[in-house]
């Protein structure tokens, strides 16, 4: 009998400790966010209406990031996004965030075309801001790589509008 014991004592101890092992290591994996890689520490909202709530509750524009995980292009973007601590900064403190791996109802956010990687301001009047362009005269909201100099004026422009327009 005591033998029966220990050995269900040492079996009942094998139990929690390797649950006790899992729930640690799942702790100290990341969580999964919201941020589908374009910045961990950036508060990013689930759903457009989200957006449009927040933006207008807290008077910042919101930015939306339409693209695909199998699409290059936006994996480029997405890397370099990621990387440049200016747009983290800004993304962080002054604008609603929103990245989308399908498109919208809102024809607004679309209006030549639906392509990715595509990139547009929300001002918190909930006006799509067709004004704030990238530079590429046949896909107007799309940004390459080379072009996050331009994406961060064009996110300076965003916040510029708000104070003199709104």
């Amino acid at each position: 009998i005591m033998l029966h014991s220990t050995l269900a004592l040492s079996l009942l101890l094998i139990a929690v400790s390797s649950n006790l092992a899992m729930a640690i290591k799942k702790e100290k994996r990341a969580p999964q966010t919201l941020s589908r890689g374009w910045g961990d520490e950036i508060t990013w909202v689930q759903t457009y209406e989200e957006g449009l709530y927040q933006a207008k509750k807290s008077n910042k524009p919101l930015m939306v990031i339409h693209h695909l995980e199998e699409c290059q292009y936006c994996q480029a973007l997405k890397k370099a996004f990621a990387e440049n601590e200016e747009i983290q900064e800004m993304a962080q403190n002054n604008f609603v965030m929103l990245n989308l791996m399908h498109e919208t109802t809102d024809k607004n956010l679309s209006p030549d075309g639906q392509y990715v990687p595509r990139i547009m301001f929300i001002d918190p009047s909930l006006t799509v801001r067709a004004d704030i362009t990238g530079r590429y005269s046949n896909r107007l909201y799309t940004y390459e790589p080379q072009d996050i100099p331009f994406l961060i004026e064009n996110m300076k422009k965003a916040l510029r509008l708000i104070q003199t327009e709104l």
